[in-house]
């Protein structure tokens, strides 16, 4: 008990989700197995590659890439790729990591915490995302899940097999020779 509260003094929510952000923004890229679900949208399955602001996943439904700037969605069943510039909201919406940037910005943050986990909740006034909470692991930093409420809808995110790893910038960007079929539709 005593090590346990040794390691745990002066930790805030802040500096775990500093610590996190650190872990999850790696120079050279992390990659992850996730499973979203919510009520309105159902469950999937994919994986997740992040550089920075930068990601790539990849589920049974569709493939997205965004560099930064540009994203490119290839819906599968329709055999198209959608490219616009998502606005801050959208990206909320579309990668899960994105609370590593966002608790910085106009959101509160408690923090409790549950076994060999802190829970870190996060809630803002006018946010799209009006409250978010992510389980941390202790030793690691890595969170294991993430469950945001938007528009009053409850969507869970779980986490598995985090790691770090070298990832080309490449990888971002839609290579149009990998879908020569595909109809691209430019929404920008």
């Amino acid at each position: 008990m005593l090590l346990f509260a040794v390691a745990s003094y002066g930790q805030t929510a802040t500096s775990v989700l500093d610590k996190t952000a650190k872990v999850v923004s790696h120079k050279s890229g992390v990659q992850a197995s996730f499973t979203i679900s919510s009520k309105q949208y159902g469950s999937t399955s994919g994986t997740i590659d992040i550089k920075g602001r930068k990601f790539h996943t990849t589920t049974n439904e569709a493939v997205v890439w965004f560099d930064g700037k540009t994203q490119w969605t290839y819906v599968k069943q329709n055999d198209e790729v959608n490219v616009n510039n998502p606005s801050a909201a959208d990206l909320q919406a579309i990668n899960p990591y994105n609370f590593i940037y966002m608790y910085k910005q106009g959101y509160t943050a408690t923090m409790t915490t549950s076994g060999n986990s802190y829970v870190v909740t996060l809630k803002g006034k006018g946010k799209s995302i009006s409250e978010l909470v992510i389980t941390i692991n202790k030793q690691t930093y890595v969170p294991s899940q993430i469950r945001m409420l938007q528009n009053k809808q409850w969507t869970t995110i779980k986490v598995s097999n985090f790691k770090t790893a070298s990832l080309s910038d490449g990888l971002f960007r839609f290579n149009p020779k990998s879908y020569p079929n595909a109809e691209i539709i430019d929404l920008r």
